[in-house]
């Protein structure tokens, strides 16, 4: 929330607040929602980095709620565009007008603009983002010959997978460094376990035993994938099992075809699984 008297960021309390039922769950692990709220205040933007599936977008859906902020979410891509982010002239009812783009709308309203996955937008995006990402803190809109002042409200955050980063898609050093930085990490299996039966509804007792196995799996060396298990699919796991699926047939739905397709590869998986489930 934003004072009136001061101008500055707050955060809801009393009445005011939302309901913890409006607030997407989110079990921390670290100090981040308190690095989150500070960097919110001062106005800086925020660079979330991570694997897939490690709870990224659910924080972000989670501070935004916390701060009663509305939240534009942006999956970034390889076709995307800096009018996909600013904003176009488009055709309605007989008429040329003017379209906020997601990242436009958000700096109007004093929102939190989340570009997900931020690589894998072309080069050309974000250069669009570096006036919003220093003291300038503005959006020039060439097409209308606005130049947009960004509130005390508005927040920029993006995040990536460090594990895609390669020569061909990368931040480049002058951009990564107009960002504060989280790195994020799968959570130990204790808090993990919380996580999963908060989100299926499967008792706490049996999501620890899905947060042991996949640390197993993480710590795999000898396996071949591009991804590891992720939170995410430990919690389509149990939600299988909390509707009476069997137990190998849910971990083999969940937790091993989604992560490849390597025969040889899928067999190791599911030997592991029916090692830690006995």
């Amino acid at each position: 929330m934003i004072d009136n008297k001061t101008g500055q960021a707050r955060l809801s309390t009393g009445p005011d607040r939302p309901g913890a039922e409006c607030i997407p769950f989110y079990r921390p692990s670290g100090n981040e929602c308190a690095l989150f709220e500070a960097v919110y205040r001062e106005g800086l933007p925020l660079l979330i980095k991570g694997p897939t599936g490690c709870g990224k977008t659910r924080f972000v859906m989670h501070m935004a709620a916390r701060l009663g902020r509305p939240l534009h979410t942006v999956s970034c891509h390889d076709d995307l565009t800096a009018a996909d982010l600013t904003g176009r002239y488009l055709l309605q009812g007989g008429e040329t007008r003017w379209v906020d783009g997601p990242l436009t709308r958000a700096v109007r309203e004093g929102g939190i603009c989340y570009l997900d996955e931020v690589v894998e937008a072309r080069k050309d995006v974000t250069v669009v983002l570096h006036p919003l990402t220093d003291d300038r803190r503005v959006l020039p809109l060439e097409r209308t010959g606005e130049l947009l002042q960004a509130p005390q409200s508005f927040m920029l955050v993006a995040s990536y997978n460090p594990g895609y980063q390669n020569i061909l898609k990368s931040l480049k050093p002058s951009t990564r460094q107009r960002f504060v930085s989280i790195s994020f990490d799968f959570p130990p299996p204790e808090i993990e376990a919380q996580i999963i039966a908060a989100e299926s509804g499967l008792p706490e007792s049996q999501c620890v035993s899905l947060a042991v196995l996949a640390q197993r799996l993480r710590a795999l060396k000898d396996v071949d994938l591009e991804e590891v298990v992720s939170t995410r699919l430990l919690i389509y796991c149990a939600t299988l099992l909390k509707n009476g699926i069997d137990p190998y047939q849910a971990a083999e739905a969940a937790l091993v075809e989604p992560l490849c397709d390597d025969p040889d590869v899928k067999q190791g998986l599911l030997e592991l699984i029916h090692a830690a489930f006995g």
